[in-house]
């Protein structure tokens, strides 16, 4: 890994209808590491959010009023500048049982419960992004 590679830091779209939510990730995130941290709260913008902001990785929630997370993850995968870009479910519809308390795939997705811990998320990035 050159140094550049070392300081670039890790850009996360978050994608949830509850700005609370998406406001207290975004400065745990921040204050966490070398991350630098968007926040969407309408999921119809996601597309042009993401082409502009160029995640690394999403973060989205599943259930949202205008656009639920399964029409945002379609929408992102059909689009030649987002579909490569990562996604990590983030729901309290998923159950910790469900989660292992931690990250976990199903059907090729990857899922996260919330309420979920920076620890969480982090350790969720790393291994989603290696």
């Amino acid at each position: 890994m050159n140094e550049n590679q070392k300081t670039e830091p890790t850009r996360i779209l978050i994608i949830d209808d509850e700005a609370p939510f998406t406001r207290m990730v975004k400065l745990n995130m921040q204050n966490a590491g070398n991350y630098v941290v968007e926040t969407l709260n309408e999921s119809p913008q996601a597309r042009i959010v993401a082409k502009q902001f160029k995640p690394d990785i999403i973060l989205l929630d599943v259930v949202m009023p205008e656009a639920d997370g399964g029409d945002v993850a379609t929408m992102l995968r059909e689009s030649a500048a987002t579909k490569e870009i990562p996604i990590i479910f983030v729901s309290a519809m998923v159950s910790r049982n469900e989660a292992h308390k931690g990250l976990y795939q199903s059907g090729g997705e990857y899922f996260l419960a919330k309420p979920v811990s920076s620890d969480a998320l982090i350790d969720a990035i790393n291994q989603v992004l290696l």
